[in-house]
């Protein structure tokens, strides 16, 4: 069986590496996009398990792209969980309405972040 896909679609390198990292002791593919518009076109091209979007994107906010991502038949189904680090009452709210599967705030812990991986794809 083949090692399932998460797709990272973050712009900052520091948070690109501690998702790299946390990730290669982990049976998972990462790809990585970096910005919205790149990321939603990973999106079509991999369809990966899972989306791991950032809100503050160069290009294409995380919540156009993930409205983008949902809009279309082929990643639809595709679970996205939704990072921002800019956390204001009501975000988690507008990232639903977007189409997000979940919602963390940064930081989160590692072992945060890899529950709600494996919440929605399973272990690898």
């Amino acid at each position: 069986m083949s090692q399932k896909k998460i797709l990272l679609i973050e712009d900052n390198e520091f948070n690109r590496k501690i998702v790299r990292d946390l990730l290669a002791r982990q049976p998972y593919d990462l790809i990585e996009a970096h910005d919205g518009e790149a990321g939603v076109e990973a999106a079509r091209r991999e369809k990966p398990s899972l989306i791991i979007m950032d809100v503050q994107l160069p290009k294409m906010s995380g919540l156009d792209a993930t409205r983008q991502i949902r809009a279309e038949p082929e990643t639809s189904k595709i679970p996205i969980i939704v990072v921002t680090s800019f956390a204001l009452s009501g975000d988690d709210k507008k990232a639903m309405d977007a189409g997000a599967s979940a919602y963390l705030t940064k930081p989160y812990s590692p072992r945060q972040l890899l529950e709600a991986i494996r919440k929605w794809v399973g272990e690898a």
